[in-house]
């Protein structure tokens, strides 16, 4: 596994996203913070619907631009500062390619304000519809997060656990 860092720009070639993955210690244990994702595909699904707060970049764009400008898009917040532990690279089923940083932050999921996308709905209706690119926010202990994340980002939880400063 190749670990692009903050500044290197990613290959030219297939569909690639970066993202950050929020995180922090509290009396329970670490929790992370994620979104489910907006639009009525999603809408009455729980377990593979959320998600890291990310997005897809073109080629000139390093992936950890891509992941804070995500952020910002995602959930209407400015990404956190603070010290970025690499997370690497996953493959999703879809095949797209993603790379994650987790940062320790805190904040209130109340306060994003999800930025839209817009899309034909019903299908072949004509009607274009908008709808929220992440329609809830939520810190999840560990083990939950593990129940509803996208499958193949259950990978980002346990490099989190193996990797996350104490």
């Amino acid at each position: 596994m190749t670990d692009p860092g903050p500044g290197e720009p990613r290959p030219a070639a297939g569909r690639r996203s970066a993202g950050l993955l929020l995180f922090r210690h509290t009396a329970d244990g670490p929790q992370v913070l994620l979104g489910h994702m907006g639009g009525p595909y999603f809408a009455k699904k729980d377990a593979g619907a959320w998600t890291l707060p990310k997005g897809e970049y073109e080629p000139g764009e390093t992936a950890w631009d891509a992941a804070r400008r995500e952020f910002r898009e995602e959930l209407g917040l400015p990404p956190p500062d603070g010290r970025a532990v690499p997370l690497g690279e996953i493959t999703q089923a879809g095949g797209k390619i993603v790379t994650a940083w987790a940062v320790e932050a805190d904040l209130d999921p109340a306060t994003a304000v999800p930025g839209t996308f817009t899309m034909e709905w019903p299908p072949r209706s004509g009607r274009i519809c908008e709808f929220p690119e992440l329609d809830r926010v939520a810190w999840f202990g560990v083990g939950r997060a593990r129940e509803v994340i996208v499958k193949a980002q259950a990978m980002f939880l346990d490099r989190l656990t193996e990797n996350s400063p104490q």
